[in-house]
C-alpha cells in the first residue's frame, strides 16, 4: 500500500453548513442574489451610479465618486467598505464571506478577486474567514488575487496575475509581472 492510499480524507458531508457566514435571513441573502444579477453583475453598459445605489441598499459603505463597471460580483454587499473616488474595474469578484476594507483612490482592475474565506482543510473543511484592507491609493492591477487576512499599504500597486497572502508594504510594486520558468514539461 502507498502512502498516497493511506491519506485520510475529509468527509464533506459532515461538513458544517454553507451559511456561517450570511449575517442576515435567507430572503435578504436571496433577494440580494437576484438584484446583484440584474444590477450589478449585469454585463450591460448601465449606470455605475445604479450599481452603487443598490449595493448601498443591501448595506454597503461605497463612498463619494466611486465607479462600478459591469460584471462585477459582491458576495455580501453588507460587508464590503469602499473609500470615495475608488473604480472598480469589470469582472471584479469580491468574495465577502468576511469584510473587505477600500481606503480611498483605490483602483481594483479587471477580473481581480478578493476573497476572505478559505476552509479548514485539515479538519472538517468549516469555513474560515478573516478580513482584507487595503489602504488607500492602491492599485491592485488585472487579475491579481487577494486573499483573506491580507493587508496592502498606502499606494502600493500589485502586478497584474499576483496572489497577495498576507502583508504588502506601503509604495511597493509587488508581485512579478514576467513569467519564471518553474521546471521542464518533458524531462
Amino acid at each position: 500500500m502507498t502512502q498516497r492510499s493511506k491519506a485520510p480524507v475529509v468527509s464533506l458531508a459532515r461538513a458544517p453548513g454553507e451559511r456561517a457566514a450570511w449575517n442576515r435571513p435567507a430572503a435578504v441573502v436571496y433577494l440580494w442574489g437576484l438584484c446583484e444579477l440584474l444590477f450589478v453583475t449585469n454585463p450591460l453598459q448601465i449606470s455605475s451610479g445604479l450599481r452603487v445605489r443598490v449595493l448601498r441598499l443591501f448595506g454597503a459603505e461605497i463612498g463619494r465618486n466611486v465607479i462600478f463597471r459591469p460584471r462585477t460580483r459582491v458576495r455580501f454587499p453588507w460587508k464590503l467598505h469602499i473609500g470615495d473616488d475608488c473604480w472598480i474595474g469589470e469582472g471584479v469578484w469580491f468574495h465577502n464571506q468576511d469584510h473587505i476594507y477600500l481606503g480611498h483612490d483605490v483602483v481594483i482592475s479587471q477580473e481581480s478577486f478578493l476573497t476572505t474565506g478559505s476552509h479548514a482543510h485539515r479538519r472538517d473543511m468549516g469555513l474560515l474567514t478573516r478580513p482584507i484592507h487595503i489602504e488607500p491609493g492602491v492599485w491592485v492591477t488585472t487579475r491579481s488575487i487577494v486573499l483573506g487576512g491580507s493587508r496592502i499599504g498606502r499606494s502600493a500597486l500589485i502586478c497584474p496575475g499576483t496572489v497577495v497572502s498576507g502583508d504588502v508594504p506601503a509604495n511597493a510594486i509587488f508581485g512579478t509581472a514576467a513569467g519564471t520558468v518553474l521546471g521542464q514539461r518533458f524531462e
